[in-house]
């Protein structure tokens, strides 16, 4: 591993950053394209419930959309020139903000110009933000061939970092929580390498799910791709086999759409939440561990009051595998907090926690 991927951070260590250090220094996160960079935005949102968020996209501006002339006439009747500011840049608000200055490498040069004072002294002609704001800038990676420049004028004026594509296990935990298709997050489970960063992919027919700038595909698994055909699978009982398939190929590839095709059928095939929450004694339990983890994925994602003891039942019938996975999903810091609350709070969970302490471990879903 170089030095340069050691240091290359997750989508919550780059937040982490921006609510910490966002408001003196201009964070510029560049990463992998459908990897979550926007969804940020987001992410500190929540961390700073009470800063308004503000999203401003480079690639639609010219430099009339960064500042505007308003001509100011004087009682003596001269005047000056004085330049308004984009309201979607949030300055105009007075208040604590979160601006993200999205996809800044693709802007035309005069938008970069026009942003430097901003990205470095918060400041944008007269007008200044809050002290408290935090401003950060998502790029992609220039490898990827996109079109993304960062002059090196701009470059010394930010804290630069690169974002990592997210693995398996991390996507998994936030499509659980983001009612992500139990198909889908089967799929990522059994390939993770459907994740796989193409810098460590020398040979781009060594792994032909994902993009690789060797090799022209047209369509290539990403995270925005996996979600994409979480919502069609959605929607697989209005459609036929054939339609449905051609829609996950536009979504995440060929290759990726016919492996994803086999745990469509697999999720067709394992008990129904009803059968589970009416005889969970009896329920069918899937022979394999694909299967079985897809049932404690959809638990995960749709556990409540009207059915926990049913699925606290249940899980027991499966596989000691199968339970810490559930379990250290409960336990996982990013975990939906109301339903955390519903599982740990019920007596038969605290049971079989007590009686399985055993199986705790530090790792997370």
């Amino acid at each position: 591993m170089s030095n340069a991927t050691m240091y290359d951070l997750s989508l919550a260590q780059t937040v982490n950053l921006i609510v910490v250090g966002g408001h003196e220094r201009t964070v510029y996160a560049q990463g992998h394209m459908g990897n979550g960079k926007t969804s940020m935005l987001g992410m500190c949102h929540a961390a700073l419930p009470k800063h308004i968020p503000c999203y401003f996209d480079c690639t639609t501006k010219d430099l009339g959309d960064v500042t505007v002339p308003d001509l100011i006439h004087m009682d003596d009747g001269s005047g000056f020139v004085r330049y308004l500011t984009n309201e979607e840049l949030g300055i105009h608000n007075n208040k604590p903000i979160i601006l993200l200055i999205d996809e800044y490498g693709k802007a035309n040069a005069a938008v970069k110009n026009a942003l430097l004072r901003l990205m470095l002294e918060r400041q944008l002609g007269s007008y200044k933000l809050h002290p408290d704001s935090k401003v950060f800038v998502t790029s992609n990676l220039g490898a990827e061939g996109v079109g993304d420049m960062l002059p090196a004028h701009a470059c010394d004026r930010v804290t630069l970092v690169n974002i990592r594509k997210s693995t398996s296990e991390e996507w998994i935990a936030w499509g659980v929580n983001h009612d992500v298709d139990i198909s889908v997050l089967g799929f990522v489970r059994e390939f993770p390498q459907i994740l796989q960063s193409f810098e460590d992919v020398k040979d781009p027919t060594d792994n032909p799910y994902i993009f690789h700038p060797r090799e022209k595909r047209t369509k290539f698994v990403t995270p925005r791709g996996l979600e994409a055909a979480s919502d069609w699978l959605k929607k697989r009982d209005l459609l036929d086999s054939t339609t449905m398939t051609a829609a996950l190929v536009g979504s995440i590839g060929f290759r990726g759409a016919m492996d994803l095709m086999t745990f469509v059928t697999m999720a067709d095939q394992i008990p129904t939440r009803q059968e589970i929450q009416d005889s969970p004694q009896s329920a069918k339990v899937p022979v394999s561990s694909a299967a079985v983890c897809m049932v404690v994925y959809r638990a995960l994602a749709t556990t409540d009051n009207t059915n926990i003891n049913s699925w606290m039942d249940y899980l027991s019938r499966l596989d000691v595998e199968a339970q810490g996975v559930f379990v250290n999903g409960v336990r996982a810091k990013d975990y939906d907090s109301k339903r955390q609350q519903v599982v740990m709070s019920n007596k038969k969970f605290t049971d079989w926690a007590i009686a399985n302490h055993h199986l705790f471990t530090t790792d997370k879903v």
